[in-house]
This record gives C-alpha cells, structure tokens and sequence, in this order.
C-alpha cells in the first residue's frame, strides 16, 4: 500500500505541466549558476579587493542599465504571443526594438560610469562590460520567445555552453596573470560567441546580426508599443534597481572593502531566485489560460503555489542562516570572514520575496501591471528613503539590508490589499501568512541557540517532510474509489 502511494505522489508530480515547462529553466539555471559561482569565487580570490571591488562596481552599473535598457517588455511579449496570429511580425519586430535600445543604453552606460566614478579601473571596465547590454537585448528576445512556446531547452543548452566557457576563464586564471581589464576583453568574446550560437538555435528563420538589424519597425509602431506598455519598463527594472542602488549607495558611503562584502552575500541570494523565477516563467502563461476558466480555478491555482513559494523561502532562509558562518570564508577566504553576518540580514527579504514575485505575476496576468508598477514603485521609494536616512546617521552594510527587508514587506502587504480587494485571498490568508513567518523565525532562532544548529535544521525539515509525504497520503486515500490507477498515474494536475 505504501509503495502504491508513494507511485502515484511521484506521478503526479511527474504529470504536472508546472513541473514539467519549469524543469529545463530550473536545470539550465541550476547548472549555470554553479559555474557562475565558481568564477566568481576564483576573482574574488585572485584579484585584490579594490580590483574586485572594481569589476563589481562596473558589473553594477551594466546590470542596473540593461534592466531599462530591456524595457520590461518580456512579460508583454509573452502574453501577447499567446493570443496573436501574426507571430513572426512580433518577434521580428520585439527584435529590432531590442537593438535599437540595447546601443541607445550602452552609450548611457558610458556617460553614467564616467559621471559618477572618476576611478579609472571601473571606467575601463565599464567600457568593455557595458558591451554586453547590446548583445543581452537580443538574448533577451530569444530567451522569452523559447519560454512562450515551451522551447527552455534551447535556453539550457546555450546559457550553460556561455557558463562553462566563463568557468574555464576563470581557470586560466590559475595558469597565467591576466589583468582584470583583459579578462572583461575575454568575457565579452565569450558573449558574441553565446548570441552566434542563440541566434541560430533559437530562432529559426533569423540568420545572423545582420537580418535583425535589416528588419523594418515602423517607428509610430515602435513608440506606441512602448507608450502602451511603459509600465512594463517599471516593473521589469525594479528588481535590478533595489539591489544595484544598494551597491551604488556602499560605494559612496561605505570602504571600498564593503561593495566586496555587499556582492557576495548578493550572489547567493541571486542563487536562491532561481527557483523563484524559473517557476514564474512558467506559471504566469498558466495563470493567463486559468484566469479564462473563472476566478475560482484562478484562487486554487494561486493558493497552491503559494504554499510552495512559502515554504521555499522559509527553507532557503534557514539554510543560509545554518551554515552561511562555515560556507563563505571556506569558499572566499578568511579576508571575508565578516561577510556571513550580512549575508544573514539580507537573506531575511528571502522570506517573502517569493510570494511577492508570485503575487505580482498574478496581477501582470490580470492585466493590471500599472497597479504593480506603482506598488513597485512604493516599494522602492521606501527602500530609498531608509538607506539615505539610515546612512546619514549609522555608517552600516546592515541599514541598507533592513531597508530592504521593510520594503519588501510594505511592497507584499500592499499586493495583499489589492488581491483581498479582487477577491483572490481572504482576511485570513494575509493574517495566517505573516503570522506563520513571524513564529517560524523565533522559533527557528530560539532554538538554534539551545542546540546544535546543524542538527536543528536537518530535524526540522525532515519532520516537515515526513508530515507532508503523510497529508499526501490522506488526500489520496479520500479519493473516489471510481478513480483508476491509470487515471491517477497518467491524469494531469491542476498544476
């Protein structure tokens, strides 16, 4: 009988559409982010800080410039691909956009590095790093058209090629002194070869560089697109904005020695958003094909994955809580060993960040962006406020942590507010939610200090384990005895 449960939980899960168009985004980002990590580890290792510091800092203000230069529009893009006819003509013309905007960003690069930073390390390296705006934006399409038609797989093989190409970079690195300048040089070379090979894998009918830049855009086209859609620009780029300005704000506050500290406990919390985002990629289509259906499939979907999100965020939280004290100065060096202390304050935003990106897919869905671009918004004008007040008065990488920490909490409460109003969560979702977290911290913090705290968290998710395979147990058990063994095998789920 075990044995018999334990199949048709397995089956299930291998049945879910979610599980299913998720799998290759969630392994291609899996796979990546190790070989990612491991370049990073070894620059961090390799340059001295003010050179690392440097290349973040660069790294930075590209990363805070391609979130505008993008747009926002590949949510957009998605939703409109799924109900239009005319295919092709969108693609080719989300092709040429990207482009154009791609050179119009990098060159705001330029005068932005050269206006804020007068180091002429980071202006070098901006020069050749912010190259890559140009190429992402192309990358950009190909990536969210291979989501919209269920193609991640394409994703996988050419990012993870991209990923190991950096990853032995970085071991050259144990062969022969390269300046950091140079191995940005090498990077970009990396990235044209990665755009050649996506360009040909990913879509079809477009041969080169050359024939997305020969595709005709009507301009009246091009600027309503943008006019319709503007509130996409906001939406997509506020998640780069919160943690880029908190790199800006160290650098101009803050020793040099903390934009080092800052990135890496950034990196991991980077790694923990993969999930995350993967399963968003693949739950914002089904959230539009569901909300057809009616607003209670629309609720059971929501209330299902939300559960998920939670738990996830909870669990990471506690991981990272667990052993980031050994982890990180095994990884980066002794000359890090104040790095976990942040890294734990920053992780906190790890406890609802899932739930709000799912919250917020939900109401791109229901065609209301501009509302979550004025909640993000909200959102960052707190986040704002407190570093700046917070820096005047204590000179700390833990304001700007907890500043984010608050802001992600006033941003999720207010996404709560709109969905209690649309009638998708009760009263008691929001209460039961926030209450759980806050038990769930002092409980977990309270007894870590009584014992061992590795041990604590192993007991503590297994119990949780052992409790959720038994709840699965007794749902199946309640199943109508109408139903085959074929049917519960092969059916699919809501999910």
């Amino acid at each position: 009988m075990l044995k018999y449960k334990l199949l048709i939980i397995f089956a299930n899960i291998r049945n879910s559409n979610l599980i299913k168009n998720s799998f290759w985004g969630i392994a291609a980002n899996l796979l990546q982010n190790i070989f990612y990590s491991v370049f990073f580890i070894v620059i961090a290792r390799k340059y001295s800080t003010e050179e690392f510091s440097s290349y973040i800092l660069a790294n930075s203000i590209y990363a805070f410039i391609v979130a505008f230069s993008s747009m926002g529009l590949g949510q957009w893009f998605i939703r409109e691909l799924i109900v239009t006819n005319k295919k092709n003509e969108l693609i080719a013309q989300f092709f040429k956009i990207q482009f154009i905007t791609g050179v119009l960003f990098y060159c705001i690069n330029i005068v932005l590095i050269f206006t804020i930073y007068d180091t002429v390390l980071v202006r070098n390296l901006s020069m050749f790093i912010g190259i890559n705006i140009i190429f992402d934006n192309i990358i950009y399409v190909i990536t969210f058209n291979n989501i919209a038609q269920q193609e991640q797989k394409k994703n996988f093989i050419v990012l993870t090629i991209e990923a190991l190409l950096k990853f032995l970079s970085a071991c050259l690195l144990y062969f022969i002194d390269l300046p950091i300048v140079y191995l940005s040089i090498v990077l970009i070379a990396i990235r044209l070869t990665t755009l050649s090979i996506f360009i040909r894998m990913g879509v079809s009918y477009i041969s080169g560089l050359v024939s997305i830049i020969s595709v005709k855009l009507n301009w009246a086209t091009f600027f309503n697109i943008l006019k319709e859609n503007w509130a996409f620009i906001v939406i997509g780029s506020s998640s780069v904005i919160y943690w880029r300005i908190g790199i800006l704000l160290v650098s101009k506050n803050l020793p040099i020695t903390d934009v080092a500290i800052y990135e890496i406990s950034y990196k991991f919390f980077a790694i923990a958003q993969v999930l995350p985002f993967i399963v968003s990629t693949s739950i914002f289509p089904k959230f539009i094909k569901t909300l057809q259906a009616g607003l209670y499939d629309i609720k059971v979907l929501y209330k299902k994955a939300f559960i998920g999100y939670t738990i996830y965020g909870l669990f990471v939280y506690s991981f990272v809580f667990t052993f980031s004290d050994a982890l990180i100065p095994y990884l980066f060096g002794i000359k890090y060993f104040t790095t976990p202390l942040y890294c734990k304050e920053m992780f906190l935003t790890i406890l609802i960040f899932p739930t709000v990106l799912l919250q917020a897919n939900l109401l791109v869905a229901m065609k209301l962006e501009k509302i979550d671009m004025k909640l993000n918004l909200v959102s960052l004008i707190i986040h704002l406020f407190i570093s700046s007040i917070g820096l005047f008065y204590y000179k700390s990488l833990s304001v700007i942590n907890y500043s984010i920490f608050i802001s992600f909490i006033a941003f999720h409460f207010l996404q709560d507010v709109i969905l209690y109003r649309l009638k998708i969560v009760s009263f008691l979702h929001i209460f039961l939610f926030y209450l759980f977290a806050i038990l769930f911290i002092l409980f977990y913090l309270f007894t870590t200090q009584l014992f061992n705290k590795q041990l604590v968290f192993i007991l503590f998710w297994f119990s949780l384990f052992i409790i959720s395979l038994y709840l699965k147990f007794i749902k199946i058990s309640y199943k109508k005895k109408s139903t085959t063994i074929y049917d519960l095998l092969f059916q699919n789920t809501l999910v």
